[in-house]
């Protein structure tokens, strides 16, 4: 069965070009929405719902249905899930030829180059912050005077994790945080 979705970006728009575009493709049930790609689509999420294997998901032009490159895959993996092939009418994206599960794999490879990217370029802007003497993230709660207080306090036993946190008016996290910057210099959570 062909399943068809348009979107229109805001109420005054009309989706008739893409309805019409759908029609003549031969699609007998159409997901209609006037919604910005940015918000909840619900429409999309019913449509992409109702799939059932052997279906095309057949749109008017991939920006109708996605917002960014992930947004996009993460719909055809959906799509995939179900059982179900994407035909887009105005593009070379039709997973119901070999050409055009290539060009899924090529947006897939795309993408994951793009993740990679930028958590490089991530990853190089912390070390040279830190290389600068800045050290990312948010200020510590606690002075390095009073993480040593806190510290001494807890070994005594008298105190608890909530009650410090009480006494110097930050979270329990904060102090645990302190603590383990010397019981447990290595620990994850202090990265």
């Amino acid at each position: 069965m062909l399943i068809g979705y348009a979107r229109v970006s805001t109420k005054d728009q009309e989706t008739d070009l893409q309805i019409d575009a759908l029609g003549r493709a031969g699609v007998s049930k159409i997901y209609e929405e006037k919604a910005s790609s940015v918000g909840a689509r619900p429409q999309l999420r019913r449509c992409l719902a109702a799939l059932l294997p052997g279906d095309v998901f057949v749109i008017y032009k991939l920006d109708r249905v996605a917002r960014s490159l992930p947004d996009l895959l993460s719909i055809l993996a959906d799509i995939k899930a179900a059982g179900a092939l994407v035909k887009s009418l105005t593009e070379p994206l039709d997973t119901t030829t070999a050409m055009g599960s290539f060009v899924i794999q090529i947006l897939g490879a795309v993408a994951e180059l793009e993740r990679g990217i930028i958590r490089e370029r991530s990853i190089a802007g912390q070390l040279a912050a830190r290389d600068r003497g800045i050290h990312p993230g948010r200020p510590r709660s606690l002075p390095l005077e009073a993480e040593a207080e806190v510290v001494r306090l807890y070994q005594t036993g008298e105190y608890t994790m909530r009650s410090l946190s009480q006494v110097y008016e930050v979270s329990e996290s904060a102090i645990k945080r302190a603590l383990y910057r010397v019981k447990k210099p290595g620990h994850s959570s202090l990265k």
